[in-house]
């Protein structure tokens, strides 16, 4: 059904979305090219929200250039838009700019949208095509995709580790366990989250800043904390910068006065407060990220918390995928990764697909996907 020739060109489309990876969150990371005599006349990828789409970055870069679109070949990362939202629907653009052939890798997931943006081009009488590298393309929206079809984001969790396991020394001292290239990598996957999340315990320990440093990025994530009583200190670096990024602090709780005036004091800087609890008084994980993706269109999460919150979050069944950074020694004693049950029988464990292992000399990054 493809040529060599498409996938060339939606090869090109897919490392246009790539330079988006930072970019557009709550919105897809999308790429396109316009394609004619064989020549790429046009080229671009999603902006920031409330920027263009890949698509009119394209057209527009295409008649900057002085080329006319009419008669070419599209191809697109994903399915174009039919819907105005904060830009006005791409398949408007496409159908006055008069291209011959449409080709997407996939269908938008969002039920908005889901085939009807190829239907609408169809009835303009433009040729469209879908499935060429859907695998590629899906693999650079897992939140989107996520949140469309879940309701829920998709939550990546990061620890660095000894050989054996050990995330800190006994006292709690963890810096540095990886090298300055494995902290790197962990910020660029930082970058790409809508949100930072970690626990109460992290911060009081670490007094982390939980921003992007080790990459460029011109959008700082937000910020959660997960603080079931409300015991963040008011002076913590990671409440600094809400000019850059929003800080969401969650707790179990608002029923007591003294809860209520916590939050006030949190409210006065900036920060939103939510209460959401389970059923023994700590904080319902499970109902915050169906939360964050439903209130604040949160596509994808990177944790970053201590053995007792990543054990909580495991046991939950709330992560997707892992990143586990290992540093080549051994500590012996110390604090593990995740606090999480014991098993009684080994045909009780949650198994875990190994998608991925990355040199950073000299440590070992092995990424894993929940099976």
């Amino acid at each position: 059904m493809y040529t060599a020739v498409d996938y060339q060109f939606m090869a090109l489309a897919l490392a246009e979305a790539q330079k988006a990876l930072y970019l557009p969150n709550p919105n897809p990371r999308v790429g396109c090219v316009i394609v004619k005599d064989a020549q790429v006349i046009g080229r671009g990828f999603t902006q920031r929200v409330g920027g263009s789409h890949a698509e009119v970055q394209a057209l527009a870069d295409a008649k900057a250039k002085g080329f006319d679109p009419a008669g070419a070949t599209i191809y697109v990362t994903l399915e174009p838009c039919n819907h105005t939202g904060k830009t006005p629907p791409c398949v408007d653009a496409f159908i006055a700019a008069k291209p011959a052939k449409l080709i997407a890798a996939m269908l938008d997931p969002n039920p908005i949208v889901n085939g009807k943006g190829l239907e609408r081009l169809k009835a303009a009488g433009i040729q469209v095509d879908c499935g060429l590298m859907a695998s590629e393309a899906q693999a650079l929206n897992p939140g989107f995709i996520s949140r469309m079809t879940r309701g829920l984001p998709w939550v990546r969790m990061k620890i660095a580790a000894s050989l054996d396991g050990k995330t800190a020394l006994p006292n709690g001292k963890s810096q540095w366990i990886t090298g300055p290239l494995a902290r790197a990598d962990g910020h660029h996957w930082r970058a790409q989250a809508c949100a930072i999340l970690t626990g109460m315990g992290t911060v009081k320990e670490d007094d982390p800043t939980l921003n992007v440093r080790d990459v460029k990025t011109d959008r700082q994530p937000s910020k959660i904390i997960v603080d079931s009583k409300l015991e963040t200190p008011l002076n913590a670096k990671v409440l600094k910068g809400l000019d850059e990024a929003s800080v969401i602090l969650v707790c179990a709780s608002l029923d007591s006065q003294e809860a209520q005036e916590k939050a006030k004091a949190f409210e006065n800087l900036g920060v939103q407060v939510v209460s959401m609890s389970n059923f023994a008084g700590k904080v319902d994980l499970p109902k915050l990220f169906a939360y964050l993706a439903q209130e604040h269109h949160m596509n994808e999460i990177h944790i970053e918390a201590g053995c007792k919150l990543n054990g909580s979050l495991l046991r939950e069944n709330c992560v997707d995928e892992l990143l586990l950074y290992y540093a080549p020694f051994f500590v012996g004693e110390g604090i593990g990764m995740a606090n999480v049950s014991s098993l009684a029988e080994l045909n009780d464990r949650q198994d875990w697909q190994i998608v991925d292992q990355t040199m950073f000399a000299p440590d070992l990054r092995i990424r894993l996907i929940k099976n």
